[in-house]
């Protein structure tokens, strides 16, 4: 199965929160994971938003950063192409969301996703509406 994980989704892999059991499930039953190419930055933010507040100490984050660098080794990373972009910008006209999570849905939709997996239940709509099947973790 070609999955499709948003940060919201992704992140749960390296921070233990409710529904990070069911994004190792649904990894380990995929045979392809995609992830759009803002998905790393986005939670390398994160990482060191718990860090400037002290809620990891440096140690953590670099465990955390380096398990995320192996783990996208074997992931595809989806481009924002035009294609994607123009998609985007129809999913913003029909939906409520942010920018970047209808970018997170149109790479998912140009690259053909069998499942989209999102923590954000605007995004879940939106890509449902775009004829993505869903799961929210």
């Amino acid at each position: 199965m070609k999955t499709f994980f948003d940060t919201s989704a992704f992140a749960k892999r390296f921070f233990e929160e409710s529904g990070s059991e069911n994004v190792e499930k649904i990894c380990y039953n995929s045979t392809y994971l995609a992830l759009s190419i803002v998905c790393l930055p986005e939670i390398i933010s994160a990482l060191n938003r718990r860090l400037r507040k002290k809620n990891i100490n440096s140690f953590q984050y670099s465990m955390v950063k380096n398990r995320l660098l192996e783990e996208v080794a074997d992931v595809t990373i989806l481009n924002i192409t035009p294609a994607v972009v123009k998609r985007s910008i129809v999913l913003l006209e029909l939906n409520i969301l942010r920018g970047v999570n209808s970018l997170h849905i149109a790479c998912a939709c140009e690259w053909g996703a069998e499942l989209f997996v999102s923590g954000d239940k605007h995004q879940i709509l939106a890509a449902e509406k775009a004829g993505l099947k869903v799961q929210i973790v």
